[in-house]
């Protein structure tokens, strides 16, 4: 057996917790390898709106396993809130959700750190979430870091001399700030932390391979943010790639079966950092406005633009892509025209490959289309979609050289067409 991957191809928010919901009945097993609450899926179904942060998105499936792998960081006053408005929800997480030992807990001082080390930056801030990511990377990395699997052994200990450590950076930074309210909220989540199943997840991910079990490695972010291969330093502080998952679960490389990467068909990107194919007109506004793109997690506006098939072409590369995932298609059914950004021009030359930087010099290079202008959240066949949106499907396949087997025109679970293109 082998797991299949899931991830984002562009810079975040392109709709991955709906097609994990949509492609959960198939697996047993869904588990997120890396990123922490600052990640938001957004799911709608039912009626019913759901916003997950650090659950997996099978969480909606009842007889799925859901785990969250040593790769993931994890808040547990955030993880406490969500997984409690699940439960309410009528969601027993207890006996569906398994964590690692190894994912590393992000501190209450961590936040307080996010928000300093941003301060400190002035202008050149990277745009964080203020979730504390960064920091508890830094720590992994440094060796200094505290794991879930550490609240089961001398944990008071533990905790005291991290809190210390990072009072003494912030004392350096001279920052001010309060942490009572959110330590107390934080010892209460270590408390909740502690009635779920905790597990050496290497061990029970290749345990459920061996035992025949499929299974889905659910990403977060996007591949644009991955901190080697994205445009840094405006990068989230994970791998956000395929292999990502082979480290974030403890999974060896020849365990990676299909590659499922998913693309909206125009682009976002949240926070700072360079964006080639950004609109700044009312073309942007408007894809913002009928896409509704703002933050699941931080609510916070999204910048929009054309797809840029320069980006998408490396990100399939660096993963590996077997198969494409186009979503919200539906957002340009209004347009009279639509653009793919297919080269970029630096210093007046016409490249087709992504560069080391693209912080500024770059030009994006167009090919237009006719829009369809046709309402498809209705339709639930790909033998509905109109001549032009078909065209468009084709070049897209044509540009990247992998088919898209899923098409997405609304956001709710049915609004799903898979393309019988195998």
């Amino acid at each position: 057996m082998k797991v299949d991957v899931l991830l984002g191809l562009q810079w975040g928010d392109e709709g991955k917790g709906k097609v994990v919901d949509v492609l959960t009945p198939r697996y047993d097993v869904v588990a997120r390898f890396q990123g922490g609450p600052n990640a938001g899926h957004t799911l709608e179904f039912e009626g019913q709106k759901y916003v997950l942060r650090s659950i997996p998105s099978g969480i909606f499936q009842g007889d799925k396993i859901n785990i969250i792998g040593n790769g993931v960081v994890l808040d547990p006053a955030l993880f406490k809130a969500e997984a409690e408005a699940l439960e309410a929800s009528g969601h027993p997480l207890k006996e569906r959700l398994h964590i690692s030992k190894k994912a590393h807990l992000i501190l209450p001082t961590h936040r307080i750190l996010d928000a300093a080390y941003e301060a400190a930056k002035g202008d050149a801030k990277v745009g964080t979430t203020g979730k504390g990511i960064g920091p508890t990377y830094t720590d992994k990395v440094s060796r200094n870091g505290l794991r879930v699997g550490d609240i089961l052994h001398n944990f008071a200990e533990r905790y005291a001399e991290a809190k210390a450590r990072h009072e003494k950076i912030l004392k350096s930074l001279n920052y001010e700030y309060d942490i009572t309210e959110l330590e107390k909220q934080w010892m209460e989540g270590i408390d909740y932390l502690r009635g779920f199943h905790l597990v050496d997840s290497e061990h029970e991910v290749n345990g459920l391979l061996k035992a025949g079990k499929s299974i889905l490695c659910e990403g977060a972010q996007g591949t644009m943010l991955d901190v080697d291969f994205g445009s840094y330093p405006f990068v989230t502080s994970s791998n956000t790639i395929c292999a990502g998952a082979c480290t974030g679960l403890g999974l060896g490389p020849n365990r990676i079966g299909e590659v499922y990467g998913i693309m909206k068909a125009y682009c976002t990107r949240v926070g700072s950092g360079p964006f080639p194919t950004e609109l700044f007109d009312e073309t942007g506004k408007t894809i913002r406005d009928l896409g509704h793109e703002y933050g699941a997690v931080t609510g916070r506006e999204r910048r929009c633009g054309w797809i840029d098939l320069v980006a998408l072409r490396y990100a399939i590369m660096i993963n590996g892509v077997t198969k494409l995932i186009l979503m919200k298609s539906d957002v340009l059914d209004g347009f009279d025209t639509v653009k793919a950004c297919v080269a970029y021009r630096v210093n007046g030359e016409e490249i087709d490959y992504f560069p080391y930087d693209i912080s500024e010099g770059v030009e994006p290079v167009y090919a237009e289309f006719p829009g369809w202008k046709t309402d498809m959240t209705k339709m639930t066949s790909e033998d509905e979609f109109p001549e032009e949106f078909n065209a468009y499907i084709t070049f897209l396949e044509e540009q990247l050289e992998t088919p898209i087997k899923i098409v997405s025109v609304g956001p709710d679970r049915e609004q799903t067409i898979e393309r019988y293109i195998d």
